[in-house]
């Protein structure tokens, strides 16, 4: 049975169904939890949550009145009258507010550093042999569906800056925001865009079967390291079978997101309609993350370059169709993209506009004439009033330029 009480009501040996807070505002990453002591308790009392939902029947109920050396009357002052119902629906995304790159991005980098301790302890609890809970899982896929309904490049283009020390963990969080902002595209509903958050979540769980030796190798795998890392989505399978609450697009995803439309893939050589609308955006998502980030024995491409590269390697790989949408999603110049103006600046890729694949927001700070950096000034390319133009995206390498990444994440916002 469900109940809702003041923090104050609390204490040791509740299970905790839900703290009424948003996810980030909560000291821990579970949405629910045994109480085990007084520590935990002081965790929640220190936070601005106020009332939290106890589940009766795994964990104590409020004392009664007849086992504490009180009366009536002082424990009505300590427990006010319980609401018994049922915790909000969850929200619908089309009500969702949009918002600038500027507004989200501060929101978006807590929750990205919040998903990487999440995410970091749950893959721990799985190499250990511990089930997965979708529940507490699909907390923070809550958190990062909403940043990206509301600017979805702010999330994405934070989580492609993963350090290659944690990839593995990232991986996970921005495939999520990537099968979320696909299943946007393709306006799918808000149920199976949850389920979907959470296949992209979970879809590499299997790696914690793998020795952490070969997955961290900075060099090229022998056959046996290849071979053993091919099995990852049979025990991610495995895995999620025992876990609770996992439906079948997580078990899908997880299973056949190696699987290529002409079979080539892994682990069953899976062909065209064989494999599920939602293995076939799952693959896309989790390629694209993986190009564009930093591994132990690459570099990652930039985000235009690697939706080339993909494009070349879609007859075959991807599904067109999926492919397309997710171009749409993102953009043909995702966010931090290093683009060479008409004008003669360069500049950094800010904010997508929708349904201007070809006319984002820009931030120029360099001039190529001058061969010299100049005041950021952010350019709307699809203002009416606008006159420059992307004419070819570019390598920083190739100008000497580091931490062109402080462009877009609003560094220079005061120049806007």
């Amino acid at each position: 049975m469900l109940k809702k009480l003041p923090v104050g009501a609390l204490v040791p040996g509740m299970y905790i169904h839900e703290l009424c807070a948003s996810w980030l505002e909560t000291p821990f990453f579970k949405k629910s939890f045994l109480l085990e002591d007084a520590m935990m308790l002081a965790k929640i009392s220190k936070s601005s949550i106020e009332e939290a939902w106890i589940d009766t029947d795994k964990g104590d109920d409020v004392p009664s009145p007849h086992a504490c050396a009180v009366d009536e009357e002082s424990l009505v002052a300590v427990v006010p009258p319980l609401v018994i119902d049922t915790p909000a629906a969850p929200m619908a995304y089309r009500h969702v507010t949009r918002v600038s790159m500027a507004e989200e991005v501060g929101r978006a980098t807590s929750i990205v550093n919040k998903s990487r301790e999440a995410v970091l302890s749950m893959f721990t609890e799985a190499r250990m042999g511990k089930a997965i809970d979708a529940q507490n899982a699909m907390s923070l896929v809550e958190e990062i569906a909403a940043s990206i309904m509301r600017n979805p490049g702010a999330l994405i283009g934070l989580a492609r800056l993963k350090t290659a020390d944690d990839y593995t963990y990232m991986h996970s969080v921005a495939v999520c925001a990537l099968m979320i902002a696909l299943a946007s595209q393709l306006k799918l509903d808000d149920a199976t865009t949850r389920e979907l958050g959470l296949a992209g979540l979970l879809h590499d769980i299997g790696k914690m079967a793998v020795p952490s030796t070969i997955l961290n190798k900075p060099g090229k795998l022998t056959d046996d390291e290849f071979v053993s890392v091919k099995q990852h989505p049979a025990a991610g399978y495995a895995m999620l079978l025992e876990a609770t609450g996992i439906g079948p697009i997580a078990l899908d995803v997880c299973l056949h997101h190696h699987e290529k439309m002409n079979g080539s893939g892994y682990p069953h050589r899976l062909k065209g309609d064989q494999i599920s609308l939602h293995a076939r955006m799952g693959a896309v998502c989790d390629v694209y993350d993986a190009i564009t980030s930093n591994r132990p024995y690459k570099q990652g491409w930039c985000p235009s370059e690697s939706l080339s590269k993909m494009a070349e390697w879609s007859d075959g790989h991807f599904d067109p169709v999926v492919f397309q949408a997710f171009v749409r999603s993102i953009g043909i110049y995702p966010v931090g993209t290093l683009v060479r103006m008409a004008s003669g600046q360069l500049g950094v890729v800010v904010e997508q506009q929708d349904g201007k694949l070809l006319l984002p927001k820009v931030r120029v700070f360099y001039s190529v004439k001058t061969m010299s950096h100049i005041t950021p000034v952010l350019l709307d390319l699809a203002a009416a009033n606008s006159s420059d133009k992307i004419v070819a995206r570019e390598e920083a390498s190739k100008w000497g330029l580091t931490d062109i990444n402080r462009y877009w994440l609003g560094d220079d916002a005061s120049n806007t």
